[in-house]
């Protein structure tokens, strides 16, 4: 079963209804005692770093979470601010994040831009993958759709699976061990974010 942990922010229903026509069983989780019997789980989030952090760790599955990720290894897909929140900190605000990966979020800086560029990066953009990976399988040059103001930074370069270029080159995809992010919305992507969605189910 793939958990969806739902902590009052992410469009949970999109992924929900993604799976449900590729046959694959998603749940809602609110509890430690469900994330528990999770094999994979997905963390979305939209908005604000330090918005969603309190969200996360007044939802009572913040302990939970670590454990199955950390302890269990447990494969997780953390989606846009999702995948934000794994990094330790970010430039948005002063809360801390998971820390499942040594990597801090930062704005992109526009007066080092080359070309007329606004904030936030939203719309269609190429993830072109750093490498072989199971969850960019079969993708080929799939499109996929941001909305966003901050990227993620790993400290590790090997730890970037794709990278997207608005203004700068940034990671739009990472991967450390179990677990895995993308700065842009799979459940909003058509074919190229199924076939996603499909790999991470598979991995």
């Amino acid at each position: 079963m793939i958990a969806l942990v739902d902590y009052g922010l992410g469009n949970l229903q999109a992924f929900a209804n993604i799976y449900r026509r590729l046959g694959i069983e998603t749940s809602p989780v609110t509890t430690g005692d469900e994330l528990a019997r999770a094999d994979k789980i997905i963390l979305p989030g939209v908005g604000a770093f330090d918005w969603a952090m309190n969200k996360l760790n007044h939802s009572g599955m913040r302990d939970a979470l670590d454990m199955a990720v950390l302890e269990r290894k447990v494969p997780v897909l953390g989606v846009c601010v999702g995948m934000q929140m794994m990094a330790q900190c970010s430039d948005e605000g002063d809360e801390a994040g998971l820390g499942w990966i040594d990597a801090r979020v930062v704005r992109f800086d526009t007066s080092q831009f080359q070309q007329r560029t606004h904030l936030p990066h939203m719309g269609w953009n190429d993830a072109c993958p750093a490498g072989d990976h199971p969850l960019f399988a079969c993708l080929g040059d799939a499109r996929f759709y941001f909305l966003h103001s901050y990227f993620f930074e790993p400290r590790q370069p090997e730890q970037i699976l794709s990278t997207t270029t608005y203004g700068i080159n940034f990671a739009s995809a990472v991967a450390a061990d179990n677990v895995h992010g993308t700065q842009f919305h799979p459940e909003k992507s058509h074919d190229g974010g199924i076939r996603l969605l499909k790999n991470f189910a598979e991995m």
